[in-house]
């Protein structure tokens, strides 16, 4: 059995959801934030056999897709602000950040 933990932006998380669902995975929803752009972020764990491994991996990639977002940065505060860029810079966002762990025991009480 594995672990699947796929950290999606929050754009993409309905979407995922409902095609897991589809392809009967069983998902539990996390509200997460992101530390870099400080965005909402969710997370799925998904709980699987391991033959199973694969199908979720690609139901995850047919619906999690990257798109580049303007973000204007954070000023420093208190640090060196020679590297500060004071204007809105353009960064690919979205996808999915996937983490497929084993699982040695499942205990249903």
């Amino acid at each position: 059995m594995k672990l699947i933990i796929a950290v999606v932006q929050d754009q993409d998380s309905n979407r995922l959801s409902k095609a897991l669902v589809d392809h009967n995975f069983r998902a539990t929803k996390l509200a997460t934030t992101g530390g870099f752009l400080k965005s909402g972020n969710t997370t799925f764990m998904i709980g699987t056999e391991d033959i199973r491994v694969n199908k979720a991996l690609q139901v995850i990639k047919e619906n999690c897709q990257s798109r580049d977002q303007l973000i204007a940065p954070v000023s420093p505060m208190g640090g060196n602000a020679d590297s500060y860029i004071p204007y809105p810079v353009e960064v690919e966002v979205g996808g999915a950040t996937v983490f497929v762990l084993p699982i040695e025991e499942f205990h249903n009480f």
